[in-house]
């Protein structure tokens, strides 16, 4: 987001609101681009009370918050993120054309639950109030459409992520490396993602354990944060592995960590359009993805393996990498170039 926002303001006055004042990257925004946010604090900052408050106050009074927090004389209204706020902002201002960007596979986000069922009707209706909906994936598109056959699908479309390239290579170049990995003897693989339950971090911990009871030496280093860091490391600790799979926790930059990696992994149990694999294309690294909608992310780049979605596989996979039994296709440098997402989104605003 910060990228587009950033290749928008010289054309129009942008404001980005957010639930949360999780700002780690605000300082990356153009001086130009306006913030609010309905809490002036990180989410882990609230009580508990206030974390279980927060999602019940935005889905029960949305219109009060919307007129007091964001109403304004906008012509384009963008919800960038599920849930909450595509809530939040589908409230009616017949002034601002509103869009909405899905990215994730809706019929997996959720689960199957009651409280699922509740929330896939809520969002059925929240969506139709949208103008447009941009998907960053064909796949999400088509599984959306399946969750809501009677939203018109007429107003859906699919862009894929924009992103500064060069910011990204200037970035992988800042002398960042840390002792995690920087004198590291064997193949070094670097996973960046939420620790959430969707990214299967638990099951690549058991996949690497098993490895390396069997003498396959090699490095995994993760970087990122999320609710399931505690339940990780403990998971390192029991399998006797916290020396080779290291979870360093979330860096403003990751770009080095990337570069010098021999493989950038992502191996989730699904995926939107995977964002960091574009980013690790930008790096011309080596990638290993499972079979999610991130396939469409490595579609003619040649540098890249995809593995199914299953533990036995991707444990035979990563021990055939370790054997040097692929053969990563391409030599020279990756031409990225994605400035026709930012050509498309400008129509789509302008329309």
């Amino acid at each position: 987001m910060i990228d587009i926002v950033n290749c928008l303001v010289d054309k129009y006055d942008v404001t980005i609101f957010s639930i949360y004042d999780d700002g780690a990257l605000k300082k990356e925004l153009n001086e130009k681009v306006h913030f609010k946010s309905l809490y002036g604090c990180e989410y882990e900052k609230l009580s508990k009370l206030g974390k279980l408050w927060s999602p019940i106050r935005i889905l029960f009074f949305s219109k009060l918050l919307y007129l007091k927090y964001i109403k304004c004389d906008y012509d384009t209204e963008i919800s960038f993120l599920e849930g909450p706020i595509t809530r939040l902002f589908s409230n009616k201002n017949k002034n601002a054309k509103k869009i909405a960007w899905i990215h994730n596979d809706i019929s997996l986000v959720f689960g199957n639950g009651i409280k699922s069922k509740m929330k896939k009707w809520i969002d059925k209706c929240i969506y139709k109030k949208y103008d447009s909906l941009v998907f960053v994936s064909r796949d999400n598109m088509d599984s959306f459409k399946k969750i809501y056959p009677d939203i018109d699908s007429s107003k859906m479309t699919v862009i894929y992520n924009y992103i500064d390239s060069e910011l990204i290579k200037n970035k992988a170049s800042m002398d960042e490396l840390t002792k995690e990995i920087a004198q590291s003897e064997h193949p070094v693989f670097v996973s960046v993602c939420r620790l959430v339950k969707q990214k299967a971090i638990d099951r690549f911990i058991r996949v690497h354990a098993k490895l390396i009871n069997e003498g396959y030496r090699h490095t995994i280093c993760v970087i990122g944060d999320g609710n399931e860091r505690n339940n990780l490391l403990k998971l390192t600790e029991e399998l006797h592995v916290t020396d080779s799979f290291k979870i360093i926790g979330k860096k403003e930059n990751p770009y080095p960590y990337m570069k010098r990696a021999d493989y950038f992994c992502l191996l989730s149990y699904y995926e939107g359009y995977g964002m960091v694999i574009e980013e690790a294309k930008i790096l011309n690294k080596r990638i290993v993805i499972t079979d999610t909608a991130a396939r469409e992310a490595i579609e003619g780049y040649n540098n890249a393996i995809v593995f199914k979605n299953d533990e036995k596989k991707i444990y035979e996979g990563l021990r055939d990498i370790l054997l040097n039994k692929f053969n990563f296709e391409n030599k020279e440098k990756f031409s990225y170039n994605n400035i026709e997402n930012i050509n498309r989104i400008l129509e789509l605003i302008e329309k």
